[in-house]
């Protein structure tokens, strides 16, 4: 229980801190747009039920209509035809969603490129520098795209085309990161975890076909990664276990040390 008691002794004298990865979840919020015919998934909407009033004299409550692929949520590996015979949220093991976390930073690259796509070239020499990506861990892969979550049209990055430009992964690093990497999931800040060009890509949508495929696992909309150093933090994913959900709005949280 030692390893217990540092924490909680970390925690308390502020050693240890615990860091959001969260974006708030609200009717702004926005939410990942794909062209017709195809379905998208609605944002949240709020119905009030009673707020100190005759619905409820002394409590407050709501229902909330909401897509399970909205804000910062958690892809189950049956959201992908690749994975339609794997876990659903709650059939996800617990001990997965609690792990050691690798961020690599490739921001000033975005900022340059907003369609930047990670190479395992890129992890490769992270890993020169840092170690070996954790087993049974996360990728946190940092573009420092947060910065716009508040501003639908540039979070979304969408040319007069339709075309949406946002960072992602190659499709040779998603193969990667899916077959040879040690990793359990992978988070991002974007609105998905595909760049926002992959609907072009070989095969569409790489991450998702490939990550999910392997039973592995995504968190999109991160924020706050800025705040974590490359390594010795542990990642905290928390979706609601739905049955037969595919996904699942969630909280994110990073315990690290100063």
């Amino acid at each position: 229980m030692s390893t217990l008691a540092d924490l909680a002794a970390g925690m308390s004298d502020g050693s240890v801190e615990v860091v959001d990865l969260t974006a708030p979840l609200s009717e702004e919020t926005p939410v990942i747009q794909l062209p017709e015919p195809l379905a998208n998934t609605p944002g949240l909407r709020i119905e009030e039920l009673s707020r100190y009033d005759d619905r409820g004299p002394a409590w407050y409550w709501n229902v909330l209509h909401v897509g399970e692929h909205a804000g910062t949520h958690f892809d189950a590996p049956v959201h992908w035809v690749t994975g339609e015979d794997g876990p659903d949220v709650s059939e996800v093991p617990a001990e997965d969603l609690v792990g050691p976390a690798a961020v690599i930073d490739m921001s000033r690259e975005v900022e340059e490129d907003p369609d930047f796509l990670l190479e395992v070239e890129h992890v490769r020499r992270w890993e020169e520098e840092h170690g070996s990506l954790p087993e049974g861990g996360w990728l946190l892969y940092r573009t420092g795209w947060d910065a716009r979550s508040e501003d639908e049209e540039a979070f979304l990055n969408v040319d007069g085309d339709g075309v949406s430009h946002t960072p992602g992964i190659s499709v040779e690093c998603a193969r990667w990161l899916a077959q040879e990497a040690p990793i359990v999931g992978l988070g991002v800040e974007t609105v998905g975890t595909d760049a926002g060009a992959a609907a072009d890509f070989d095969p569409p949508f790489p991450v998702h076909s490939f990550l999910l495929g392997a039973e592995k696992y995504g968190v999109t909309q991160l924020q706050n990664l800025d705040r974590l150093p490359p390594t010795g933090s542990i990642v905290m994913v928390a979706p609601l276990p739905v049955e037969d959900g595919s996904g699942s709005p969630c909280r994110v949280l990073a315990l690290t040390t100063h």
